[in-house]
């Protein structure tokens, strides 16, 4: 970190504020840089905020885009003066734009909460809400680019984006800071030329909005083509223990982290292959016998030696995880680990594939569940009567259609570090895919799940939240705590901390499909 004399002879920072809100969202953070030494320009984007001229309802993304450069422009091009764009949610469009033209002049872009937009791929593909995604979509074809999109609610901005750590007041000052945003913004494609690629990045990220630098390191290491970018050496990042709004949450610490951010620091990603095996490729931790695979399509058995039918758990893998990804997740030592184990138990061990590549599948990926469950309930081997769902990660959304209506064969759910409730930026909120919400309706169906102690903060408050509910409405909720476990703690922490929690929870299964 630069001292604040170097700060102010050298950085500079523009920045450009997401939907709906305008320049004065920055103005805490903006004075705490100012005060650090560091110049600060918040760039009032054309047609949205108080001062919305006649036509605003006209404007596009090209108009953001010159917005920015025109504030690039501006700025004193003298030797040292270094200028570091961030871009807020939508305002990353606008500033990809911008440094696309002017790479020489910007030395870095900051993703603050925001994706990572794509040449001719309008913003509206970054729009979480799916049923208006689509209705924006449907107007985009119709060449019907003109109007507005009214601004949220006090209570609607959760489709938006998470309000942890926003208080009262500053949810009330987000609701009267916001103006409409002009349809062309988010319908028109980005343009880049590939000029900003060379332009050093970093990513701030909220975890309180469900992404970490964890989590992105595991998307890297599926081989997600989309997003082998973020491993390149010049992308760095840093984390905001906030939701999507850090502004207002957190103006003071945020203005910190981009400091830092300017000042190049941040975890770098790894490529994946790239040294050690990647933590969803490490062993499992238990020593399970080196039972054969038996592949029926898209379902795998373990089945002990013996005698059957035997009671079965139905193993389903998290994600999303990428199409084509190899080796499979069904075959990954997490799940072909766990199905052993259980086959250790005495029960029949099944992994599932399923289609869950993006947080528009859980539909399709439900089906696959749905179908997988009765090509195993109908195999000569298992016990139809006697069956438990065992799900992990990000495939916890897809317990809910089970808790909401548990069919009599249903004798156990279990979850391992699961999702419980769909992040605010999934889109899915109004879905059928919330445990929090299903869980109500469980009856006396016995759920088991096993937490992790050091679970990133957004998965953590789904989990909490789903126990809270479950202790309200009386389910027969079991928790297995690893109180020193991450996210996928089987092959990523040390074996001691995880074989007790492991043991323990498939044997709590099997007790409940044995008794």
């Amino acid at each position: 970190m630069t001292d604040g004399t170097e700060e102010r002879a050298m950085t500079v920072f523009i920045l450009v504020a997401g939907a709906f809100t305008a320049a004065p969202v920055w103005q805490e953070t903006a004075a705490r840089l100012t005060a650090a030494g560091c110049e600060t320009h918040t760039v009032p984007l054309t047609g949205i905020g108080p001062d919305r001229p006649a036509g605003s309802a006209r404007v596009d993304l090209e108009t953001h885009i010159a917005d920015v450069t025109a504030v690039i422009d501006a700025v004193d091009a003298a030797a040292g003066r270094e200028i570091v764009l961030v871009g807020h949610d939508y305002g990353i469009h606008p500033v990809l734009g911008a440094a696309d033209r002017r790479p020489r002049r910007v030395a870095r872009v900051v993703h603050l909460d925001a994706g990572l937009p794509q040449d001719g791929v309008p913003p509206l593909a970054a729009v979480a809400d799916q049923e208006l995604r689509a209705q924006l979509a449907e107007r985009a074809r119709r060449g019907d680019a003109d109007g507005e999109l009214s601004p949220p609610a006090r209570d609607g901005w959760q489709r938006w984006g998470s309000t942890a750590g926003l208080s009262p007041a500053a949810l009330d000052r987000l609701t009267a800071l916001a103006a409409p945003q002009p349809l062309g913004t988010l319908l028109q494609p980005l343009r880049l030329t590939g000029a900003v690629a060379a332009v050093p990045a970093t990513g701030v990220l909220c975890t309180e909005n469900g992404v970490s630098v964890d989590l992105l390191q595991r998307l890297v290491d599926f081989g997600d083509p989309g997003l082998a970018v973020l491993a390149r050496p010049q992308f760095a990042f840093l984390e905001l223990p906030t939701g999507h709004w850090p502004m207002l949450s957190c103006p003071n610490e945020l203005a910190d982290v981009l400091r830092r951010a300017a000042a190049g620091e941040g975890r770098r990603l790894r490529t994946a292959g790239d040294g050690e095996p990647p933590a969803h490729l490490r062993p499992f931790p238990l020593e399970v016998p080196g039972l054969p695979r038996d592949r029926k399509g898209h379902v795998d058995f373990y089945v002990p030696a013996g005698a059957g039918p035997r009671p079965a758990v139905v193993l389903v893998h998290g994600g999303p995880v990428p199409a084509g990804a190899e080796p499979a997740p069904r075959e990954w030592p997490t799940l072909v680990g766990h199905a052993r184990l259980a086959a250790s138990e005495g029960l029949v061990g099944v992994t599932v594939h399923h289609r869950l590549h993006d947080v528009g599948d859980y539909g399709r990926a439900a089906e696959d569940v749905a179908a997988a469950v009765e090509l195993v309930r109908s195999d000569p081997r298992v016990d139809a009567d006697r069956v438990a769902l065992w799900f992990f990660s990000g495939a916890g959304l897809l317990a809910a259609d089970w808790l909401t209506e548990p069919p009599a064969w249903l004798r156990c759910l279990a979850a391992s570090y699961p999702i419980l409730a769909p992040f605010p930026n999934w889109g899915l909120a109004g879905s059928r895919f919330h445990p929090v919400r299903a869980v109500a309706r469980a009856g006396t169906l016995p759920v088991v799940v096993l937490r992790a102690g050091r679970e990133t903060p957004g998965i953590a408050a789904t989990v909490a939240a789903f126990v809270t509910a479950a202790e309200n409405c009386g389910a027969r909720l079991e928790l297995v705590d690893v109180p020193n476990g991450h996210h996928g703690f089987e092959t990523l922490d040390a074996p001691e901390e995880t074989r007790p929690a492991l043991l323990r929870a498939m044997r709590s299964v099997a007790a409940r499909l044995t008794a």
